[in-house]
């Protein structure tokens, strides 16, 4: 990276923070000393506050969130209430959620152009099929081809040759794009499929990218010819809306070939650039009707942040001769948005553990969990099965990185078996359940990623994918540090922080 783009990012973020300390402290400010020259004021502001808490105990949200918010308005019964309206009720967030709403409306059938849906009536399907297509409108496909990568480095391979084999559209759409080798070796290939008419559309989450790439990066791309948006432009206000990101990793080629995983476009991503240790990421490649899935949801992303487009869906219908048929088993792409009452990352997970009978093997960056899913765990391995969790050794949060920690001790005690991924960093977001279900996808275990944030996935059955997934996860093993009942050392104070922690996890 340039050393003049470089000091750009860091003043940037430096101004970024310093106006959200400055805004925070006016409110409190201007809370504090208002009440204490009014008395009726103060008082106002109390039952603010208990209304504020009663009102979060009766929504529909998780335990963890409205513990949060009923312990810091409790703690601050004074500007509390207050500081939940400003943060939460807002209309951006509301006028957001009803964008969605009819996007997802007008578009949901648009799925079932390419979609087999009467397999999951008419065979017997795992229940998260049916959850999916039933519930959620994401239907199955069959007669695609699935191929699982680990670790970035055959990701970036495979990419670059799809890409180049691009002759009518690419659509990529990722948390982070970082300036660095691999997005310059995907930066040229997008430049020089715009000159031979390839329609090349960028979208990027600004936060995401917000120490990866110049301000108003989107710019630069438009000048070169490729559309470009950024979802959710951040600005320094103390608003809900900004904690609601983009964390999709998407690649669309023709509608013919389709990436997802937990792999963004950034050096660290394929081992170009160290930062703690060996990068352990994971991708998936469907091949076939499966990709228009995710060409769908590519699709209704782009019609939120370009509401002036007008996108008539069967003009990216995939041309040419059907790939022929694969003994493929059911793939179903999936999206989640925080933006309706459907967690549907939460849901598949919670139905994989449930449904495994052997085996569960689970990668995850971060295991910050709710009490519904610690227990699903605990359940699980006290019935008999053989839970794995591969966690990191070396965290990129050194306070989420605790956090995790923290959770051990009780999936330790009931027979879940948990290893450190000791060459460095593991970023992969997977499960496999007795080697015949798997998700491959975005979505993190903790508060963020199953709440806040819009992610999507594969779910798999029968695939060839699924296998090769489970012997990574067993390789992976190899170079893994077992956690041992007791290794995680006690004390009170590191106990009082944990708990705090705990509290804190649905903001961490």
């Amino acid at each position: 990276m340039k050393k003049h783009t470089f000091k750009s990012l860091l003043l940037r973020r430096f101004i970024v923070v310093l106006l959200l300390l400055a805004q925070l402290g006016l409110i409190l400010y201007f809370i504090l000393n208002t009440s204490k020259s009014s008395v009726y004021l103060s008082y106002a502001l109390h039952l603010l506050s208990l209304i504020v808490a009663l009102h979060t105990v009766s929504r529909p949200q998780d335990p963890g969130y409205k513990l949060l918010w009923v312990f810091l308005v409790l703690l601050f019964p004074v500007f509390g209430g207050l500081f939940y309206l400003i943060f939460n009720q807002q209309r951006t967030s509301r006028r957001l959620g009803k964008r969605i709403g009819v996007i997802h409306q007008q578009t949901e059938n648009q799925f079932l152009l390419l979609a087999t849906p009467e397999l999951v009536k008419t065979q017997e399907c795992p229940p998260q099929s049916v959850y999916l297509q039933e519930h959620c409108g994401f239907p199955a496909f069959i007669n695609t081809g699935t191929e699982y990568f680990s670790p970035g480095e055959i990701f970036h391979t495979v990419l670059l040759r799809e890409l180049k084999k691009a002759e009518r559209y690419i659509f990529l759409e990722y948390f982070i794009i970082s300036q660095g080798s691999m997005w310059e070796s995907i930066l040229n290939v997008l430049v020089e499929k715009v000159s031979q008419g390839v329609d090349v559309r960028v979208v990027y989450d600004d936060m995401g990218c917000l120490s990866g790439i110049p301000f108003r990066y989107y710019q630069q791309l438009r000048s070169m010819g490729i559309q470009c948006v950024s979802f959710n432009p951040f600005r320094p206000v103390l608003a809900a809306l900004q904690n609601n990101r983009d964390h999709r990793k998407i690649a669309v080629i023709d509608g013919k070939v389709a990436f997802t995983g937990g792999i963004n476009l950034a050096d660290e991503y394929v081992n170009a650039y160290e930062r703690f240790g060996h990068w352990k990421d994971s991708a998936v490649m469907l091949k076939g009707p499966a990709a228009w899935g995710l060409t769908v949801i590519f699709l209704q992303m782009w019609q939120l942040l370009d509401p002036s487009c007008s996108i008539q869906y069967e003009d990216f219908l995939p041309e040419g001769a059907p790939i022929a048929p694969l003994p493929s088993g059911i793939v179903q792409p999936y999206a989640d948005s925080p933006m309706d009452h459907d967690r549907v990352s939460e849901a598949l997970y919670l139905q994989m553990i449930y449904s495994a009978r052997k085996t569960l093997y689970i990668n995850t960056p971060y295991l910050i969990v709710d009490d519904a899913m610690k227990n699903a765990l605990i359940l699980s391995a006290k019935s008999g099965v053989d839970v794995r969790i591969i966690t990191p050794q070396h965290g990129d949060k050194k306070l989420v990185h605790f956090t995790t920690r923290s959770f051990y001790p009780e999936l330790l005690e009931a027979g879940v078996k948990i290893y450190e991924y000791a060459r460095g960093f593991n970023h992969s977001k997977t499960m496999c359940a007795d080697g015949k279900t798997a998700i491959i996808g975005t979505a993190n275990l903790d508060y963020r990623s199953l709440y806040l944030h819009f992610e999507c996935g594969v779910f798999l059955s029968d695939t060839p994918a699924v296998d090769s997934l489970q012997r990574d996860f067993m390789q992976t093993l190899k170079h893994c540090t077992p956690v041992l009942p007791g290794a995680i050392k006690k004390s009170f104070l590191r106990n009082l922080f944990q708990d705090i922690c705990r509290l804190l996890a649905p903001v961490l």
